[in-house]
């Protein structure tokens, strides 16, 4: 992994050899089982270290890694576990809807011997179990901002962060997503911008505080997240 220590130095992220160790086993392991398994699209040395590696490591310039995180769509566990390798003291959840996906990320646990929780569900219906239960809240799903905003908001506690991973083109999801974001007790305070090496893109980081309750009636279903979602995209048009 000398290629991910050199993209980490530019951004002054810290790496040692046992950290730069257990990247190399996740990204074999990873590749291996992608083979039978579709975790990722991704799969050449180079594109790992930067699209998925270093791209998850950047939410630990942006805030404050501590605590209990969860990582909500983690797919094959970007950003998650990236940052539990760099911070083992965090206590990491990775939800996610595939259970061949968590399969994947129980197995790899074993391989990178790392603790964290795995969960198998959406995340809309684990929000009384775990309100309000999180210091940071981080995803890199695709889904729009208010979505987004709905769904993993009432899982922060009230002085926590949820940071939601987006490309170059997020200032009108921003736009679209105040109101909302402000209705579920929670304000933008920044957005961090990061260039990623070999002219691989920007990635931008919302970061999104929260200031007071979640109101009980969110976050709703996820049907009606969307077509709420759907519906104001619509009226702006």
């Amino acid at each position: 992994m000398i290629l991910l220590k050199q993209y980490c130095d530019t951004f002054d992220i810290n790496t040692n050899d046992d950290q730069l160790e257990k990247f190399k086993s996740y990204y074999e392991f990873m590749i291996d089982y992608n083979k039978t398994t579709n975790l990722t699209s991704i799969t050449e040395e180079k594109e790992v270290c930067i699209k998925h590696f270093l791209d998850s490591l950047l939410v630990a310039k942006s805030v404050e890694l501590k605590g209990k995180v969860i990582d909500i769509g983690t797919g094959a566990g970007f950003p998650g576990i990236p940052l539990k390798i760099i911070n083992e003291s965090i206590d990491l959840y990775l939800l996610d809807s595939s259970e061949k996906k968590i399969n994947f990320l129980k197995k790899l646990s074993k391989i990178l011997n790392l603790k964290y929780e795995c969960i198998n569900s959406r995340a809309e219906e684990l929000s009384e179990e775990y309100r309000e239960k999180f210091d940071l809240c981080v995803s890199r799903a695709v889904a729009s901002l208010d979505i987004l905003s709905e769904i993993c908001i009432p899982f922060v506690n009230v002085g926590g962060f949820f940071v939601s991973m987006k490309g170059p083109s997020f200032e009108k999801e921003i736009e679209s997503s105040k109101r909302k974001i402000a209705e579920l007790g929670a304000e933008i305070i920044k957005t961090d911008k990061f260039i990623l090496p070999e002219n691989y893109g920007t990635r931008c980081l919302i970061c999104i505080k929260k200031i007071k309750d979640t109101p009980k009636k969110y976050p709703r279903q996820y049907s009606k997240i969307k077509k709420d979602s759907l519906s104001v995209r619509n009226c702006k048009k």
